[in-house]
């Protein structure tokens, strides 16, 4: 959530302001802005609203200028509002800011009682105030003067800072919430993702916790909040800007589906030992002698995931597994420590609350893998051990690609503790390697039928209530289902337990609500019969997903989605892809801002 751009260099800026922006625009934002400076002034415009209403206005002002910051903003503190928009100005000093300052209340109060005046209700002004009262206090640099000010602030930050009286230099910090360095000729960037700024550079330097620095056209320079000179080396990124791009499908999100049989098959390419029945994981290192719990940590989708990722550890490696949402963590006090395993999934690698997980969890004496997609990101850095999904950037703030090469990655951990701890013969391990060798391909044939699933977006698309139904590792498939249709077409749906369904929402089952109903061959299958029966008893129309060949079903339900046969552990990655596909047709039938839903962010940085 929340995006920044920043620019020093031979160049105007505000073109590359706007340009990056827009390749952030993805992670969700409500008001946008820039702060140019020119001729020893900041030309400051701001609006409520898309970017798209900012460059009206930039449009109408004009503003020149070498040395520039940007900022969309999603809502936290404050209303969206031209004057909560960043960046914020005191005295010549403009920021931009994401993420949350937890004492911004006690440090407003104490700024008030001096006499200083706020004209936004945001907590980012607060850090322009105390910036501006260390450079008054006599801070000899705006470096230096960033560094004192952050003392007092308590919470998470990426914070970019110019000043109209050093107007050759941007000051950058990073606290729990992501920044990135980009190192060019003449010229360097910053940013909140890699994107923004992949167009002009692949040599990129990721902020660590606690760090200030600055960038200057000549070059850069990192600090610790003590003052201690930081040095490191940059990282070159190899995935293109053009991998970011729609490639002729009408939205990103509908890309990124047709994406995942790729996808799928890079998170596993290079991972599989067919001859020895293994799995490689780089330099993650797990003692599975003395592996005695492991706790999987997410959020959103990646929760579902996760959700997943407990019925296949614990049925292919038979270790005891605990699935906890980010938020609710460590706030009971969770009972982890040596000899357990924390799983962190997350997307972006720089979720706020599944971050704030891993830290509690390395406090408490546990491992931690993290499984992400961002190489680099936080929780990868803050983590003992790195699985990465290979998935490539994804745009569309309903993550689909993201989601299914977590499934892939979650079944190599399986396997891979599996074999390690014994409790998966070398048999049954090739077995299922051949299985999930084959899903990308089974993959491809499900989006394949992609027409049908329109068809049945236009039938069922007017419902104001869906519900979704499935039983063990499908059951999370129903959850995911269900928050994709009302992620991005903004109606009401219900995941459920099949077998829970008679425990209170049958009440709600007539001739108007559409029931999915996924139901392929294997454990379960025949009380999954029966909970669709008394769907029907009751006048639901049933949207069935099954196995290729399945006759009992179609015999029953109102419509019918096949999927190919395969193993009941991998059924999930090919069980989502109708209830994807479905959720995407019936928001663009409804007309919604699918890439962008409202209210939404793709990387929630704020707790």
């Amino acid at each position: 959530m929340c995006g920044i751009v920043g620019y020093v260099g031979p160049r105007q800026c505000t073109p590359i302001l706007i340009e990056g922006l827009k390749r952030l625009e993805y992670r969700g934002y409500d008001s946008a802005g820039v702060a140019v400076l020119e001729g020893g002034t900041t030309r400051l415009v701001r609006t409520r609203g898309k970017l798209s209403a900012l460059e009206t206005l930039l449009a109408e002002s004009k503003p020149t200028g070498t040395v520039g910051i940007g900022h969309t903003r999603w809502a936290t503190h404050g209303r969206p509002s031209e004057e909560n928009a960043h960046p914020h100005r005191v005295n010549g000093v403009s920021v931009v800011h994401n993420g949350i300052i937890e004492n911004h209340m006690t440090l407003r109060q104490r700024l008030q009682g001096q006499g200083r005046k706020f004209s936004s209700e945001t907590d980012p002004e607060i850090v322009a105030h105390l910036i501006d009262e260390a450079l008054q206090g006599g801070a000899p640099t705006l470096l230096e003067a960033t560094r004192r000010a952050l003392g007092q602030v308590e919470g998470a930050y990426a914070i970019v800072v110019l000043w109209e009286k050093d107007p050759e230099r941007i000051v950058v910090a990073k606290n729990a919430s992501p920044l990135v360095l980009g190192l060019g000729e003449g010229e360097n960037f910053v940013a909140s993702d890699v994107p923004a700024i992949l167009a002009h550079t692949r040599s990129m330097l990721f902020l660590e916790e606690g760090e200030v620095g600055e960038i200057t056209r000549a070059g850069h320079q990192l600090i610790d909040l003590k003052g201690k000179p930081i040095t490191r080396a940059p990282k070159q990124i190899t995935w293109s800007a053009v991998m970011a791009e729609k490639a002729g499908y009408k939205h990103f999100m509908l890309k990124e589906i047709h994406e995942q049989p790729r996808a799928v098959t890079d998170t596993l390419r290079g991972r599989l030992e067919l001859e020895e029945a293994s799995v490689t994981l780089e330099d993650v290192a797990i003692n599975t002698k003395t592996l005695k719990k492991l706790y999987l940590v997410a959020c959103g989708t990646s929760w579902h995931a996760a959700l997943c990722g407990k019925f296949l550890i614990e049925g292919i490696a038979r270790i005891p597994v605990e699935v906890d949402l980010g938020s609710e963590f460590r706030y009971r006090d969770p009972l982890i420590g040596k000899g357990d395993l924390l799983v962190a999934v997350s997307q972006s690698g720089e979720t706020a609350d599944t971050l704030a997980a891993v830290r509690e969890a390395k406090q408490k004496g546990g491992k931690v893998l993290a499984i992400a997609n961002v190489v680099d990101s936080s929780i990868p850095r803050a983590s003992d051990w790195s699985l990465y999904t290979h998935a490539g950037p994804e745009i569309g703030v309903a993550s689909t690609k993201a989601f299914t090469t977590q499934l892939a990655a979650l079944t190599l951990l399986a396997i891979h503790l599996g074999r390690r701890s014994g409790a998966l013969s070398p048999e049954s391990a090739r077995q299922l390697q051949g299985e999930l060798l084959a899903i990308p391909a089974k993959m491809q044939e499900v989006i394949g039928g992609a027409a049908q699933i329109h068809v049945l977006a236009r039938r069922y698309g007017q419902a104001r209530d869906f519900l979704f139904l499935g039983r063990g590792i499908n059951y999370p498939i129903a959850l995911e289902g269900a928050l994709k249709l009302k992620e991005i077409s903004y109606l009401h749906a219900e995941g459920y337990p099949a077998g829970e369904m008679k425990h209170g929402p049958i009440a709600l089952i007539d001739e108007h609500l559409p029931v999915v109903v996924l139901a392929p061959q294997g454990p379960g299958y025949e009380k999954v019969l029966s909970n669709l029966q008394e769907v029907k008893a009751r006048e639901g129309k049933v949207i069935a997903v099954v196995t290729r060949g399945d006759a009992e079903v179609g015999a029953l339900a109102d419509e019918v989605v096949l999927i190919p046969p395969t193993s009941p552990w991998l059924q999930p990655l090919l069980t989502v892809l109708p209830l994807q596909l479905l959720a995407y047709h019936i928001a663009d039938f409804k007309g919604t801002d699918v890439d962008q839903p409202r209210n939404l962010a793709k990387s929630v940085t704020v707790e």
